[in-house]
């Protein structure tokens, strides 16, 4: 095997060349830090190292476990990952079939255009243009609400509201860029098979529905894979930007706790927040093994 390897090597030394940088940016920056994870199994002092630090073996995912907030932070947690993948996984696919049928090339540009930009937004940016539309006292929307006659909205004020503001900012936020790769996937198609359709006298919706969904079912797949795969990495920012007192309830994730106990506490915690984020992990490599079999018994594409 490794004088084969040696061959390949000497074939097309330049493919391997280009392939080093990527390993070594992989081993260095994800694969040597996953050292640290031992320090959720200790009660890790920084001062004294890891092998200085004393063993408590599962203490700090007991503690975890058996806390008030755990099943809060699940719950929340779950929700707003189920609540973003149910509603933002279709639409880049919907956005990328519309646009694929557009014939004039400058409307197809401009809505590319307005909906790729914001994506490349700042977060705290973007977040900040929201907490101003929607202010209670001066935000517009609330002041068309009043014009029509009803009663303004506290958006942020309200816990219920938190997951759909969270949800659809984002869906706004990625639709356009998300569609990009669907996009690359449907200029894929053979274009024989739209010929032969259009010959069948088949309607855009037919072509879309019979040749296009088809032809990008294995790339939705993939992606589909990948998200659950993060389920329980809902994202720190976002969250904590739009987070205050009165919507708590619902806005508490695991991101933001581990945030709190780990780093905000009196005492920092380096050893419980790290259980809580190997907990994670742990929990998100189930997931992504599970979908991926299940992918793969039902006859579709899958990761491996």
């Amino acid at each position: 095997m490794v004088s084969k390897l040696l061959r390949n090597i000497k074939k097309v030394p330049q493919l391997y060349l280009l392939s080093l940088l990527p390993i070594l940016y992989i081993l260095i920056f994800k694969y040597i830090p996953m050292y640290g994870a031992v320090i959720a199994f200790q009660d890790y002092v920084p001062h004294k190292g890891f092998f200085g630090s004393e063993w408590v073996g599962l203490k700090h995912f007991k503690n975890f476990f058996e806390s008030y907030e755990f099943w809060k932070v699940i719950k929340n947690t779950l929700g707003l990952s189920f609540y973003s993948l149910l509603a933002g996984f279709p639409f880049p696919i919907i956005l990328a079939l519309c646009l694929n049928y557009v014939s004039r090339a400058s409307v197809k540009k401009t809505v590319q255009m307005i909906t790729y930009a914001p994506h490349f937004i700042s977060m705290v940016v973007m977040m900040g243009i929201i907490i101003q539309l929607l202010d209670p006292k001066t935000g517009i929307v609330n002041m068309i609400i009043a014009q029509l006659g009803f009663d303004k909205v506290d958006f942020f004020g309200n816990p219920d509201h938190f997951k759909s503001l969270y949800v659809w900012s984002g869906i706004w936020q990625n639709v356009g860029f998300g569609c990009i790769i669907y996009l690359a996937a449907l200029a894929a198609i053979d274009p024989s098979l739209h010929e032969a359709a259009v010959m069948d006298g088949a309607s855009k919706v037919q072509r879309m529905w019979h040749v296009d969904i088809p032809g990008i079912l294995p790339v939705a797949i993939i992606l589909l894979i990948m998200s659950v795969g993060n389920l329980m990495d809902v994202g720190f920012e976002k969250v904590l930007l739009m987070q205050n007192p009165l919507n708590l309830s619902t806005s508490e994730v695991i991101d933001t706790y581990v945030y709190k106990v780990g780093l905000l506490s009196t005492g920092i915690k380096y050893s419980y927040a790290s259980a809580i984020g190997l907990f994670t992990s742990v929990i998100n490599l189930i997931l992504l093994f599970t979908v991926n079999k299940a992918a793969k018994k039902l006859g579709q594409t899958s990761l491996w």
